[in-house]
């Protein structure tokens, strides 16, 4: 029995000796920190470790995205860098895309043109064009406009503009071929005013006829399209203008400058008072009202009548009678005095004693 007590102190006491160091062990280690409890669940935690590739990320994963430059204008055009303030008051437009084929590029709004000696013309209003044509207009104005104007002992003031950029197709009308107003390359002129006071319009028969001859010679060597009166029934009252391109450079000018109406009109009867009396209308043969009578004709002579009267002056004149002397040629001497148209010979009733041959 003692045996059998020693062997199970025995147990014990190995059992302590080896629990001993194991316990050491583990108060030496650091052991984490106990979960919050406000903490993400660990499937939570696992799934934000390894997001799937299709999952859309959150803003905390998205990475910081850099602010992105403002889009640069492209450079400026050849014609834009001409196109100068000492030119013409023309500032730089966005490009214009549609509707459809509308719109286009290197767009500017002319103001107003600069003259050689610094006065403005100003548009009314403002014109949306492309640059080529803003140049082609500016400098028709300069060079040929302002010394019309000057020939006239005044000088430009002012440009009407009817129409420049209008997405549209031809004179207005639907379905037509795009219009050159619709690519901003046209633009309608209704006239211009001058420092007199004068506002000359380039369609109306009282301006001067030699001005609008100059204005038309002018424009249809500088512009592609020229139309205007007599063109196509859609440019009676404003000139249009454009640089359209054709091939081989063909240019249209169809403007008829139609001369000035009379000063002084055809007079036209007074009207009838309502004090007068009224009118006597005579009646015609059959009774109509408002027929007036015919006036008298000469009675036809007959075919008998007509006979008799050549007869009489075929036949000779009779022998004369006894007692009278014959006169002859030589009996008076001839005067100088021209002879006496014979008298015309009246048809004479037809004689039942007529002799017949």
């Amino acid at each position: 029995m003692f045996r059998g007590k020693a062997s199970i102190l025995a147990v014990l006491i190995a059992l302590v000796a080896f629990a001993a160091p194991a316990a050491l062990a583990r108060d030496g280690i650091p052991l984490p920190k106990p979960r919050p409890a406000e903490a993400p669940s660990s499937e939570a935690a696992r799934a934000a470790d390894k997001p799937d590739a299709d999952a859309p990320q959150t803003e905390a994963a998205k990475p910081e995205s850099t602010p992105e430059a403002p889009p640069q204008p492209p450079p400026p055009t050849a014609c834009r860098l001409a196109l100068t303030p000492a030119i013409a008051i023309a500032p730089s437009l966005p490009d214009i895309t549609g509707p459809g084929s509308c719109g286009g590029t290197d767009l500017v709004r002319l103001e107003a043109v600069v003259l050689p000696d610094g006065s403005r013309v100003p548009l009314t209003p403002a014109a949306t064009l492309r640059c080529p044509m803003a140049s082609a207009l500016a400098a028709w104005v300069r060079a040929d406009l302002a010394p019309l104007a000057a020939s006239l002992a005044t000088r430009l003031v002012a440009l009407d503009n009817y129409d420049s950029y209008d997405c549209r197709g031809r004179n207005r009308v639907r379905g037509a071929k795009l219009s050159e107003h619709g690519r901003a390359n046209a633009i309608d002129l209704r006239g211009f005013k001058l420092a007199d006071g004068r506002m000359l319009s380039l369609t109306d028969r009282a301006a001067p006829l030699a001005v609008r001859e100059r204005v038309r010679q002018s424009v249809c060597e500088r512009f592609a399209t020229v139309l205007g009166p007599a063109s196509d029934g859609y440019h009676e009252e404003h000139i249009h203008l454009d640089l359209a391109e054709r091939r081989g450079g063909y240019k249209m000018c169809q403007w008829a400058v139609w001369e000035a109406l009379p000063a002084i009109a055809p007079l036209l009867p007074a009207e009838r008072p309502a004090e007068a009396p009224p009118r006597q209308v005579a009646a015609g043969e059959d009774g109509a009202p408002g027929a007036a009578p015919a006036p008298p004709q000469p009675e036809a002579a007959g075919p008998d009548q007509a006979e008799d009267a050549a007869r009489q002056q075929a036949e000779p004149p009779p022998p004369p009678a006894k007692g009278q002397k014959a006169r002859s040629a030589k009996s008076k001497p001839a005067d100088n005095k021209p002879a006496k148209p014979a008298p015309a010979i009246a048809p004479t009733p037809k004689r039942h004693d007529d002799r017949r041959p």
